[in-house]
């Protein structure tokens, strides 16, 4: 098939009717340029927590079977929505659950694996003209039951369905325009970066960054689908994640500084193992502001400090800064 494009837009994209109008009308300027639309959506809003919390109202022992076949309905309202509202425009489309979309997992479930993805009727309904709208988060084990992939399980469905179909590009699109230097709700003058690395990416989400779920991150690594995170409220230019073979061989940049829960601070960037300049400003750092330091630990693409109390916000943004600001 011609070029196949995957956009996948999260819950706060989706959550009302006025939100659903605006995806509608990126798809369809993407739809313009590209013959070949796969559409991935998340539940809308709160929609996957209110349905939970719905559950253990009637019981402290939820089975998680029917957890995950109460849950998934949140993506099917919102696939059937936004099918509903772009046909009602002329655009063709048809919604499909996980499993109407052939994507087969183990049988675990709330965190279930995909283990094949069967694109016959994904390809069908692209061949006749259709934009294909499908469920994120969800799938179908060997016993025919439904399954869900945790919290940010939509993610990995975009890029698993990407690499399926050996698609050209998957857009990840949020409230967000991309990937920062630091989370600019707690840092100011943070930078938005232009692209990232699969191993810089999957750090940062290891470390607690909530743009993509690290499983997505691993699967585009895996087949080599560029990630490309937007939002879907601005025409900004997003965060390419990829293997960036633009780049020079070997090259030492601190990429992002990102706080995880409330005393550790990690340095992330490709070749930090080698990169000297940024340990020694980190441990003149500590010293320089008395912080009690309980771990020093050093990777590839990551230097992780574990302090001994309460690390403020304050302090990440003077690192911040320290490091990435005064070069």
């Amino acid at each position: 098939m011609e070029d196949i494009i995957v956009l996948k837009f999260g819950g706060s994209s989706v959550s009302n009717n006025e939100h659903l109008k605006i995806v509608a009308n990126k798809i369809i300027d993407f739809k313009a340029n590209n013959k070949n639309i796969v559409v991935i959506l998340s539940a809308q809003g709160k929609t996957t927590d209110k349905l939970i919390n719905e559950a253990y109202e009637l019981t402290e022992e939820v089975n998680k079977r029917e957890l995950d076949a109460l849950v998934s309905c949140g993506e099917q309202m919102s696939a059937a929505k936004l099918s509903i509202l772009l046909n009602s425009l002329g655009f063709d489309s048809i919604s499909l659950t996980g499993w109407q979309a052939g994507i087969y997992t183990n049988n675990s479930n709330q965190d279930a694996l995909i283990e094949n993805i069967n694109t016959e009727r994904i390809c069908t309904e692209l061949k006749s003209g259709k934009i294909v709208i499908i469920t994120g988060f969800q799938g179908i084990n060997e016993n025919l039951d439904i399954t869900t992939f945790g919290r940010g399980g939509s993610d990995t469905t975009a890029v698993a369905v990407a690499a399926a179909l050996k698609a050209k590009n998957c857009y990840i699109f949020s409230d967000v325009d991309g990937i920062y230097s630091s989370d600019p709700n707690k840092v100011q003058g943070t930078k938005k970066l232009t692209k990232i690395s699969y191993d810089e990416m999957l750090e940062l989400s290891n470390e607690g960054a909530k743009v993509l779920h690290n499983r997505c991150i691993e699967i585009g690594e895996k087949y080599k689908i560029p990630i490309i995170t937007k939002s879907t409220f601005n025409n900004n230019y997003g965060t390419v994640i990829s293997d960036i073979s633009d780049e020079k061989i070997e090259k030492n940049e601190i990429k992002s500084i990102i706080k995880k829960d409330i005393s550790r601070i990690s340095i992330i960037g490709n070749g930090i193992i080698r990169n000297t300049d940024a340990m020694v400003k980190a441990i003149n750092f500590i010293k320089q502001n008395k912080l009690e330091m309980l771990e020093f630990n050093v990777s590839e693409s990551k230097i992780s400090i574990t302090f001994k109390t309460f690390v403020s916000d304050k302090m990440l943004e003077k690192l911040h800064n320290e490091i990435l600001m005064n070069k």
